[in-house]
């Protein structure tokens, strides 16, 4: 039913909604990290990224005034963050090192498979569609990923960045089940989150004596990559508070496929058949997961 103003507001949306609306958001989030990690250090850059976001996502925490979390939710918002955040760097260095077409899929296939498997496991398994879904979102997500020619491997055969982003697909999975334990406004949750990302990744930097240079470009790319990733990190902790956490982390998963076409409109990156079809699966997965 509509609301009395005959207007839809966000709230009224449907999680799958706010998922579908992570998954544009991430997928550019990352390009602009991954490019930007090009020219500056991994590890500073998405520092200065997660700072960035903080701000924001608390200006606008405080603008909703939304419920603050208890204490047991910062805490879980603070580890997601952690762990989320240096998966980020990780991931950020496989974007710059390897094709953000191979990186991208790879991550997200494991970022997904790990949650996916324990909500199915806690709260059983979905409808019939859903897991139909759920399988071609795999398979779209393999299609994508799939290299297709020897500029993505390294001189020994193996593809350029796959150890460095399956590690990340490892922490993206434990940000994504430690956030799905928070409770409270999603803006608040992904604004202290933010506090441990930002944290781990400055013991990085001290650890391994990062160079605190971060050029113009690479510090723009860097706070527009924290602006939306932070915004999208929000729109998924709503979608898993009011749906399924499976549901939200395969649809969210899916957005290598923005991160592929921008790579390839942009830095002109190999764009096969293959990933085409994996793309249409991608795009057909989405509803089926969302109807089910």
């Amino acid at each position: 039913m509509l609301p009395s103003s005959g207007v839809i507001s966000p709230a009224h949306l449907p999680p799958a909604a706010y998922s579908v609306a992570a998954v544009f958001i991430w997928g550019a989030a990352d390009f602009a990290g991954g490019y930007g990690s090009r020219h500056a250090h991994a590890f500073v850059l998405t520092a200065f990224s997660h700072a960035c976001a903080f701000v924001l996502m608390s200006v606008i925490a405080l603008g909703q005034g939304g419920p603050f979390p208890d204490r047991i939710s910062v805490f879980w918002a603070i580890a997601a963050g952690a762990v989320g955040g240096f998966a980020l760097a990780i991931f950020y260095q496989a974007l710059a090192s390897g094709q953000m077409g191979l990186s991208a899929p790879i991550a997200a296939l494991l970022g997904a498979a790990i949650p996916t498997m324990v909500d199915i496991a806690l709260e059983g398994a979905p409808s019939r569609w859903s897991i139909f879904g759920f399988a071609l979102a795999i398979v779209a997500i393999w299609l994508i990923s799939r290299p297709d020619s020897q500029g993505e491997s390294d001189p020994g055969g193996r593809p350029k960045g796959v150890a460095a982003a399956a590690l990340a697909g490892v922490g993206f999975a434990g940000f994504y089940l430690c956030i799905h334990q928070a409770s409270g406004s999603p803006a608040w949750v992904a604004a202290i989150s933010r506090i441990g990302s930002f944290t781990s990744t400055a013991i990085a930097i001290v650890v391994t004596r990062a160079p605190l240079k971060l050029d113009r470009i690479p510090a723009a790319l860097g706070a527009f990559a924290g602006f939306f990733d932070v915004t999208a990190s929000a729109l998924f902790i709503f979608a898993s508070q009011h749906g399924r956490l499976d549901e939200a982390v395969v649809i969210t998963s899916l957005y290598p496929a923005v991160t592929v076409l921008l790579a390839r409109l942009v830095l002109k990156e190999q764009f096969t058949r293959w990933r085409l079809v994996g793309l249409l699966a991608a795009l057909a997965a989405v509803p089926m997961i969302a109807g089910g």
